[in-house]
């Protein structure tokens, strides 16, 4: 299976972040590294989660919110976001997009494609 790539811009209190996301449906939240939390910001609330890794370890992060959150090509939502402590890769960090953001921007994987594609309708079932 290829590896999914999106461009998503993150908002709070007139700042942004415009970054590349991997795609991710085994993941619930956009997770952002810890590092670029301070860009964006004071947030309204914040709160520590836990997180379970791939690998199933359970690590602490931060979700942050509201923010806007808009993947290009598809229409912005308000939600939160999750930093947390990430190693840069390549000089890089390498956020994740998940599948509840993804739902609620009317987005689905297409597997053939490798890319996102609209969904018409909310789901309510």
């Amino acid at each position: 299976m290829g590896r999914i790539i999106t461009s998503v811009l993150i908002t709070n209190n007139g700042k942004e972040i415009r970054c590349d996301c991997l795609v991710d449906t085994g993941a619930s939240s956009l997770i952002l590294p810890s590092a670029w939390k301070d860009r964006l910001g004071d947030f309204s609330s914040t709160s520590k989660v836990r997180l379970e890794t791939a690998d199933q370890r359970i690590i602490e992060g931060e979700a942050c919110g509201p923010v806007k959150i808009q993947i290009e090509g598809f229409r912005a939502i308000y939600n939160e976001c999750i930093f947390m402590d990430m190693e840069p890769k390549d000089g890089g960090y390498e956020p994740i997009l998940g599948y509840i953001i993804l739902e609620q921007s009317q987005a689905t994987v297409d597997m053939i494609g490798h890319r996102l594609i609209k969904v018409s309708y909310l789901d309510l079932k």
